[in-house]
Formats: structure tokens, sequence, C-alpha cells
């Protein structure tokens, strides 16, 4: 038997058909979109949905996340920054001119 479908917005969702997301197949792009730009009645829903493990495992291996995003990842699942693949490719990346 199949898990019912969270219940968040459409709100992060806008250019995809909301109806056809396979929440099961696709947890790493729905929780970053949730995270990105959902609101924080869809954070609760997906951290009920797949469970604080799942997220942790899936936020960790993101390729972005915006600062705001990261920083409150990093603070609320007691994770390092050190830890994000998102934070260690940004890090790689070397800035054009140092102001």
């Amino acid at each position: 038997m199949q898990k019912p479908r969270p219940n968040i917005s459409k709100t992060a969702f806008w250019d995809v058909n909301f109806e056809e997301i396979d929440f099961d197949k696709n947890t790493r792009d729905v929780i970053n979109r949730v995270l990105m730009n959902g609101k924080l009645s869809d954070w609760k829903e997906i951290n009920s949905y797949y469970g604080i493990e799942k997220i942790k495992e899936e936020v960790v291996q993101m390729r972005y996340l915006s600062n705001i995003t990261l920083n409150f990842c990093s603070f609320y699942y007691q994770i390092p920054n050190e830890e994000f693949r998102c934070y260690t490719l940004k890090q790689s990346i070397p800035k054009l001119w140092d102001f």
C-alpha cells in the first residue's frame, strides 16, 4: 500500500504538473524545492512525510542550497556546514575578483 501524498502547497512546484510528481521517486527534488521555495507548513509536512533522518540524508547531497537555506538546515538538523556537498562545491570554486 502506498503512502498518501503529502499535503503541501503548489507554490514550490509552479513549473511542473503537481499531480504527476512521484514523491517517493523524486525525494531529493521535492525536499529541495520545499526548502528553497516552499511555505513553513510545507516544510513541516515533508518532515512528517519523509522523516528527519531521510531529509538529513538527502539535504547533505544537494548540489545547491541558498546561504539562508544552508544555514537553516545546518542549524536545525545539527549538521556542520562542511558536511554539505553544496558548501564544499561552493568553496572549491574560486571567485573572479577579491575585493
